[in-house]
């Protein structure tokens, strides 16, 4: 779900006219509150999120999803602890997963303990997959065991988001789990292992991408081809 852009110049708001979205919030018209919403995305980071707060626990599932991930794009220091709790005890999977989605922008390497929690002890294959790109996200190598792990899911999103996820650690002990994925039915698990590759610089990279450039399907080939360039 998008937000807003993040590389987007923030604005400022004058004292009336955060007031006046403040009063929106608050409306028990649940459209009013997510238009309100929706007007936050141009503001800055400190402006915004006190008003996201305000809808943070909405009875609006739509609402609380797009402000429990507005938190990871306009954030600030009182995000992470919020997200982490959400992540831990919210009941609804989806906004489980929005908060492992979000903690990936914040880039603090404090939501990796969190979202290795989530990714390991979670039910639920959305929010562990939204764990593994954010943990991608992050790039921290604590989360190598675990990407791996996750090559071994049932899960055909849950291989793809993990070997992007290894792409950006970038531990090239990873190759050899990953290069299973080269004859993977599924093309784009092969684009998602031929980008991966081009940040994981070996002869064995070199090797794969050289037969991945000759992909049947015109988006693994452009995606080695790349990776070849940089490589």
């Amino acid at each position: 779900m998008s937000f807003s852009d993040p590389n987007q110049v923030p604005e400022t708001a004058s004292d009336q006219g955060l007031h006046e979205i403040a009063q929106k919030l608050e409306s028990e018209n649940s459209r009013d509150r997510l238009r309100a919403l929706v007007s936050l995305r141009n503001l800055s980071p400190e402006q915004a999120v006190p008003l996201i707060l305000k809808v943070i626990d909405d009875e609006n599932l739509q609402i609380r999803s797009m402000a429990v991930f507005a938190l990871g794009l306009k954030h600030t220091e009182d995000c992470f602890p919020v997200l982490a709790k959400i992540l831990e005890t919210e009941n609804d999977y989806g906004i489980r997963a929005d908060a492992a989605g979000a903690m990936g922008y914040l880039q603090d390497n404090r939501a990796v303990e969190p979202l290795l929690r989530a990714f390991y002890e979670d039910t639920e294959w959305l929010v562990r997959f939204s764990a593994a790109v954010s943990l991608g996200n992050l790039g921290d190598v604590r989360a190598y065991d675990a990407l791996i792990q996750a090559l071994d899911s049932e899960e055909t999103m849950l291989h793809q988001a993990a070997i992007a996820a290894l792409g950006e650690v970038g531990d090239i002990r990873c190759v050899e789990k990953i290069l299973k994925f080269a004859q993977s039915e599924d093309w784009l698990t092969r684009q998602r292992l031929a980008e991966a590759l081009g940040n994981l610089k070996c002869d064995k990279s070199l090797s794969a991408l050289n037969y991945l450039v000759k992909d049947a399907h015109p988006q693994v080939s452009a995606a080695a081809k790349y990776s070849l360039d940089r490589v």
